[in-house]
């Protein structure tokens, strides 16, 4: 006679079940109804009847999947949808007048830079675009942490599950990683798709976003000038010299993207999820209440403290970030000089640029690796007295290559720098070491 006494019937795992959904829910909590909206939340997507349908969408075709990890396709479809959403077209004047405020600040530039000049036209891009075109670096950025989920998900399953399923293990760990990955890529295009709505440009964020060239986003610079009380031609004009010095020190300083996305590659090679903070979330997840899972998602708290080896190499990260905004906002400052209200402007991209957008702010979380540079206002003032010292020719020699670019001492002491560079420094050398040269013959003459 079969027992019927059990209060907890969900508890008990029916290997037969072909898709395996039902260890996916039992893993999750032992409920057998989770609510779409309440799994949409806890994955830390908006409760948006569009999005819920696609997540469920892809859940289940994550559950019949035979590939294993991160669907980076599903990503970029879901952040061109978020783009597209919003969207409108622009219409032919304001290309024209962005076009030619981009003509003008290359004009501009002309006069206070001796980096390279572009050698493609700047692009003014749709917010979909934008997308397409950032989301291969995004992916380059995510995929340490979003491989880390999907390990770490298995992993807590293996060792969650009973030793009568350890047959079903192999296919359980797969189903976990599928699902894991699918969860990481729409948050990555939720982010994403998010960020093509604030950003005015390919620089916007600090890195080089794109793989050349510069770009303005039409609708989102007519919208950030619309918010201000600030004439938006002036506007227009600043943040297109902005996006040209950005793109123009890539272009002249060939070396410096490969460098800079090799230091995120090095820091994130570090990334780890903290397995024993996501069994406890597993153990005690409540499918009726799934703020703490979608809180730990979102926090980045399942990313544990930066190691010893990362926190040297995000220093090094972040000096490099410090030194390429710096330089642009000195340059950016000498070439508006004609706007009567560039100051203003100015204050307003470092007030925007200091607290970053929601999109921003989730991104660092989502992957552990904040885009903003620590030390931007002393590496400006850096570069503002190596300007006024040795002039811009100097100044922008010194991107020539690796091994001259300012280290993070030069930043703290700029007139070291400086001495080097007017030869001050070789000079002191020398008259320290004529003078311990004559110290020295004096000790060794015989005494009379």
């Amino acid at each position: 006679m079969p027992d019927d006494s059990r209060e907890e019937p969900d508890d008990d795992f029916d290997a037969s079940e072909s898709d395996l959904s039902k260890l996916l829910r039992d893993f999750l909590g032992g409920n057998t109804s989770i609510d779409p909206a309440q799994l949409a939340s806890a994955a830390g997507l908006p409760n948006d009847p569009e999005l819920i349908g696609r997540l469920m969408e892809q859940l289940q075709s994550a559950l019949q999947s035979s590939a294993e990890g991160v669907n980076w396709t599903l990503a970029l479809d879901q952040a061109k949808m978020i783009a597209s959403r919003t969207s409108v077209v622009s219409l032919p004047g304001e290309r024209s007048q962005l076009e030619q405020a981009l003509h003008v600040a290359s004009l501009w530039l002309d006069e206070v830079t001796y980096v390279s000049q572009l050698n493609s036209e700047p692009r003014l891009m749709s917010r979909s675009e934008w997308v397409s075109a950032t989301m291969p670096l995004w992916q380059q950025l995510a995929e340490p942490v979003a491989n880390s989920i999907s390990d770490s998900l298995a992993e807590v399953l293996h060792d969650q599950a009973p030793e009568e399923m350890a047959g079903m293990l192999g296919d359980a760990s797969k189903l976990m990683k599928n699902v894991g990955g699918t969860l990481f890529a729409m948050q990555l295009g939720q982010v994403v798709g998010q960020l093509s709505t604030e950003v005015v440009s390919g620089g916007d964020i600090g890195i080089p976003l794109l793989d050349q060239g510069a770009a303005l986003l039409p609708q989102n610079v007519f919208a950030y000038g619309a918010d201000l009380d600030i004439p938006v031609d002036q506007v227009h004009l600043y943040l297109a010299v902005r996006e040209l010095a950005h793109a123009r020190l890539f272009r002249h300083a060939k070396w410096l993207r490969l460098q800079l996305l090799s230091s995120i590659t090095e820091f994130a090679r570090g990334i780890h999820i903290d397995t024993s903070r996501l069994q406890e979330l597993a153990e005690d997840f409540d499918p009726a209440n799934p703020e703490e899972l979608r809180a730990a998602m979102t926090s980045g708290a399942l990313i544990p403290p930066k190691s010893d080896e990362q926190l040297v190499a995000l220093g090094r990260l972040e000096t490099m970030l410090a030194l390429i905004e710096g330089w642009v906002d000195v340059v950016t400052a000498d070439a508006t000089t004609r706007l009567p209200k560039s100051d203003a402007i100015a204050e307003t991209v470092k007030r925007r640029r200091a607290s970053g957008g929601p999109a921003e702010s989730a991104f660092a979380t989502l992957v552990g690796l904040e885009l903003r540079p620590r030390r931007l206002r002393e590496a400006a003032a850096m570069w503002r007295a190596v300007t006024d010292a040795v002039g811009p020719e100097k100044r922008d020699a010194l991107w020539s290559q690796p091994d001259l670019i300012p280290s993070s001492d030069d930043i703290d002491f700029p007139d070291l720098l400086i001495a080097r560079m007017t030869g001050e420094a070789e000079a002191r050398d020398d008259i320290d070491q004529a003078i311990e040269d004559l110290l020295n013959d004096e000790g060794d003459r015989p005494h009379e």
